[in-house]
């Protein structure tokens, strides 16, 4: 049975054989779909302050 992952910064799911997994010295696992997500986690942004993540529309209400 194949493992779903969801994105650890846009919160969207990833599809089988795609993404990026970041593995941290303490042993913690990190999905990224792409790169775009991977930049903006390493620059230290929060994602409820990034308007086209799942975590930013819903703190604007949209969703």
């Amino acid at each position: 049975m194949v493992e779903h992952h969801i994105c650890m910064f846009c919160g969207e799911p990833l599809e089988p054989g795609t993404g990026k997994m970041y593995v941290r010295k303490d042993g913690s696992i990190y999905y990224f779909c792409g790169q775009k997500c991977q930049n903006n986690y390493r620059l230290g942004r929060v994602p409820r302050r990034v308007v086209w993540t799942k975590a930013g529309r819903k703190a604007l209400g949209k969703d």
